[in-house]
C-alpha cells in the first residue's frame, strides 16, 4: 500500500529524528557526479545496486524509484545546484512506518576529485527508527559501494 508522506523542504536533512550520514571521495569530478544524480536519472540503476529502475517524472522536476524486494519511492526534487547538491524528499512510498523521507548528495571537491556527503534523513514510527538504526551499516557499504561503482563509471578506473 502506498502512503502519502510529510512533505518536508530540504532543512529536514538537518533536524530530522535520525539522520544517516555517510561520505567517500571519489576521483571523478564534481560537475560529472552531479550530472550522474541529477542529470542521468535511469543510470542510478547501473551504479546503485539497490536499485531496480529509476525515471524522471514532472518535467524533472520528481522522481520514481524503485528497489530491490519492492519498495518504491515517488519523489519531489528539493535542491539541484549544479556540481555541489542535489536533494529530493519522498512524497509517498510503500515503505512500512515512514512518516516523513529526504536525501542529500553535498559534492565538495577534494583535489582533483569529490568528496560525496549523502545524508538520509527520516522521521516515521519508533519501530521504523529503530529498524533504520540496525540498519545503518548497511546502508552504509551500499553508499560506500555505490560511490565506488559510480565513480568506475565516470573515470573508467
Amino acid at each position: 500500500m502506498v502512503r502519502r508522506l510529510r512533505p518536508v523542504g530540504i532543512e529536514f536533512t538537518a533536524s530530522a529524528p535520525v539522520r544517516l550520514v555517510f561520505t567517500r571521495d571519489a576521483a571523478a569530478a564534481p560537475e560529472a557526479v552531479f550530472r550522474a544524480l541529477a542529470e542521468d536519472v535511469p543510470g542510478w540503476a547501473e551504479w546503485f545496486s539497490a536499485v531496480t529502475s529509476a525515471r524522471r517524472t514532472a518535467d524533472g522536476a520528481g522522481r520514481e524509484i524503485r528497489l530491490w524486494g519492492g519498495t518504491r519511492f515517488d519523489e519531489t526534487v528539493l535542491v539541484a545546484e549544479p556540481a555541489e547538491v542535489y536533494a529530493y524528499r519522498v512524497d509517498a512510498t510503500n515503505a512500512p512506518g515512514a512518516r516523513a523521507l529526504a536525501e542529500e548528495w553535498r559534492l565538495t571537491p577534494a583535489g582533483t576529485g569529490t568528496r560525496v556527503r549523502w545524508t538520509f534523513a527520516a522521521d516515521g514510527t519508533a519501530v521504523f527508527r529503530g529498524v533504520l538504526a540496525l540498519a545503518r551499516p548497511g546502508l552504509g557499504r551500499a553508499f560506500r559501494a555505490a560511490v565506488a561503482s559510480l565513480d568506475q563509471r565516470l573515470t573508467g578506473a
